[in-house]
């Protein structure tokens, strides 16, 4: 991936925009879970926030990029997966994330896209308040006492932290005048001198440190021990809510107001704003005070304040259209370049970091940076064009490094005035360093590409680890550092994922030492561990698919072909007759909503009848017990049918009537094939109408396409 200088995407095709989108989206993913789940983060925000805002200026340059790879971007996915030890709380409404802004023009085409969303010419008020640099949590209250707490997760399913929550003192046990159910929403976090005495007892203690306030709440919150949680000072302001039986006030404003008013901390830089100047104004005030507010924060959230307005407006896949985080520049510092290390990644990917002098960066100890790949090294983007202004980066330069909260940063500029005689440019590896295989990087890739495949170790240890990852089969007690000492054991080896499954079998059948009596294991865990393989063999279908991590499909299009095949049997019957990308069933695949022509190619080269990897996924198959997709139940005129809106529509715009369909259980295409039902089409339809008459799909109007959704 290149840097910030990418070249503009008017000068792109579409198979270069789609190459770098896919390699950003994989990249977002990761970071995704590791910050949100894992607490250890792998990008600066500074670094994800720059990756989320080129592909979203891809997706507008390439309206059907989206469908083309892997369905709704992966920067709309909240949080990450739940961690181990609490028991999962689902949110009775979905905690979001949120869109950023970066700079005024962003601010402004927020305004202007929700005034062309609603069709809106009058004012439009905005709250405006600082973002809270915290951990998301969600307290539910029935008639008015506390029923539980729970953190955001994955956005859909939280932990229970409950008898944590009720150790801040911030947060009411019970509430007078409450709603019947009001579930309040807000951010826990740790004011700098409560953090500072925090680290200073630990240090006198010799116990463990944090590195700034996030990471001190986080783990705080988290803690297994609500002892713990007590000792340590969390703070708790409320912003939001989620499930409520009667509406707090017509205004956002007004219902912060009256969370306060019930008993809660809520933020009292919140301002009401007339528009993007006035956002800009206080976004402007907020920056020149934030160092002197006692807590981090890192940007302004502006929402529509009208909450009739926000329900019109609703969402996208995992984002509100009425709100959106304009986030503040990163921090800066310089640093020695003292070496540059490649790492292997499960789909072969060599991806250089950079080790660092260590260095304090916005108060964290940092030494660790992305270099992205051999491209940006060299000073230049994937297609060739200068960065930094050509200026290459190499061992023992003195360099810029960048980050924005508890993250790996990112090396940003040389200075060349440092740069040693007789320095030479660093040599990308043209071989991998963990099985020798040549590295090949393909056409429109950004990133050089073991071949090794399955005889490479650093591949299969990564495909390893992500198969057993939360998101995937989630085995309890086998773990990254359970994986690499299997896969490395002579006498008891996991080097497939099939081979998991037969472990128990193969540790009773074993002539040598037990694993029950090896270092590091022990009989209960044993037991534990071959029980938590056992209940696995029973897996829901998106998450099959999703853990054989197959290039270019993530969750998100796991979970789409998951609903749209609904039994493994269908779905690896499709790619069979697909093999030769040609036919119905490769047309259908390509057309499903969300897959398009990257993903299509990526899951028939992978899953190819006659490739060793299918072989090894047949193997796996035969183990498991594969859940289907329930079908979708619903009395909508248009639930289970694919429509395919085209030209211009009058009534509504075209993201509200995607919205509107998806919403009433329909599928929306973005283009018309034999699968598709029912042709929306406006003013100005063209080659859609003409694919449609073709093909003997039904085509109506927007008129009739309301009432028969009795809109």
């Amino acid at each position: 991936m290149s840097g910030a200088e990418d070249r503009p995407t008017g000068q792109l095709t579409e198979a270069e925009a789609v190459a770098e989108w896919a390699d950003l989206a994989q990249a977002v993913l990761a970071a995704n879970t590791a910050y949100h789940r894992d607490d250890a983060p792998v990008l600066t925000d500074a670094d994800y926030d720059r990756m989320k805002q080129r592909m979203v200026a891809l997706e507008a340059a390439f309206p059907g990029i989206e469908a083309a790879l892997a369905g709704p971007s992966p920067t709309a996915l909240v949080g990450g997966p739940v961690a181990e030890g609490f028991r999962k709380i689902t949110h009775r409404v979905a905690m979001l994330s949120l869109e950023n802004a970066f700079d005024a023009e962003d601010v402004a085409d927020f305004a202007d896209r929700i005034r062309r969303f609603l069709n809106h010419a009058e004012a439009l008020t905005f709250t405006a308040e600082p973002k809270i640099d915290g951990l998301s949590l969600s307290l539910r209250y029935v008639n008015g006492v506390l029923h539980y707490a729970a953190t955001r997760g994955d956005g859909m399913v939280g932990e229970d932290v409950t008898a944590n929550a009720r150790t801040i003192a911030d947060i009411p046990e019970t509430l007078t005048g409450a709603p019947e159910v009001l579930e309040v929403r807000g951010e826990v976090y740790m004011s700098h001198p409560d953090f500072a005495a925090l680290n200073e007892r630990a240090a006198t203690a010799g116990t463990r440190t944090f590195a700034n306030p996030r990471n001190a709440a986080a783990g705080s919150l988290r803690q297994l021990d609500a002892r713990i949680t007590a000792s340590r000072p969390l703070r708790f302001f409320a912003y939001a809510w989620g499930e409520v039986s009667a509406p707090l006030a017509p205004t956002q404003f007004q219902s912060i107001r009256r969370l306060a008013d019930l008993g809660f901390q809520t933020n009292p830089h919140t301002v009401l704003c007339d528009g993007p100047e006035a956002m800009l104004t206080h976004y402007r005030l907020i920056e020149r005070e934030r160092a002197t507010l006692g807590y981090d924060i890192d940007g302004v959230v502006y929402k529509v304040d009208d909450l009739g307005l926000q329900a019109r407006l609703g969402y996208r896949s995992n984002t509100p259209r009425w709100a959106i985080a304009h986030k503040f520049p990163a921090e800066l510092a310089w640093t020695e370049l003292l070496g540059i290390d490649i790492q292997v990644g499960r789909t072969g990917a060599l991806s250089p970091v950079a080790r660092l002098k260590p260095v304090t960066v916005g108060g964290v100890v940092v030494q660790n940076a992305t270099l992205h790949n051999e491209d940006y090294i060299a000073g230049r983007d994937s297609r060739g064009q200068m960065i930094r202004g050509g200026k290459d980066i190499r061992v023992g330069d003195w360099v810029q490094v960048y980050r924005a909260g508890d993250v790996i940063p990112k090396v940003a500029d040389v200075d060349l005035t440092r740069r040693k005689p007789g320095s030479q440019p660093y040599a990308f590896p043209t071989e991998c360093p963990d099985c020798g295989s040549h590295a090949t990087r393909e056409e429109g890739d950004s990133v050089r590409r073991c071949t090794g495949g399955l005889i490479c170790p650093a591949q299969a240890v990564e495909r390893l680890k992500h198969f057993v990852s939360r998101a995937a089969f989630d085995i309890e007690g086998l773990g990254a550092k359970q994986v690499e000492y299997f896969f490395a054991d002579p006498t008891l080896p996991v080097r497939t994922p099939a081979e998991i499954f037969t472990l128990a079998d193969r540790d009773a059948a074993n002539p040598l030492q037990k694993l029950k009596h090896r270092d590091g294991f022990g009989e209960v865990s044993v037991t534990k561990l071959f029980a938590a393989i056992k209940a696995k063999r029973t897996i829901p279908l998106d998450r099959l698919i999703f853990a054989l991590g197959i290039r270019h499909i993530g969750e998100t299009s796991s979970g789409l072909l998951a609903r749209h095949y609904g039994t493994w049997e269908a779905f690896i019957a499709a790619i069979d007759e697909a093999k030769d990308q040609s036919g119905p069933a490769w047309e259908e695949l390509r057309a499903t909503d969300g897959i398009g022509a990257v993903s299509a190619r990526a899951l028939v080269e992978a899953l190819h009848p006659d490739s060793a990897e299918r072989a090894e996924v047949d193997r796996l198959v035969s183990l498991l017990s594969i859940q289907p997709v329930a079908a979708a139940r619903s009395d909508s005129p248009v639930a289970g049918k694919t429509v395919v809106f085209t030209g211009t529509l009058e009534k509504m715009t075209r993201a509200e009537a995607k919205a509107r369909a998806e919403a009433l259980g329909a599928k929306v295409a973005g283009s018309v094939s034999a699968k598709t039902d029912l042709v929306i089409a406006g003013p100005g339809a063209g080659s859609k109408i003409r694919e449609a008459t073709r093909l003997g799909v039904e085509v109506i109007d927007e008129d009739a396409w309301l009432r028969l959704i009795g809109a």
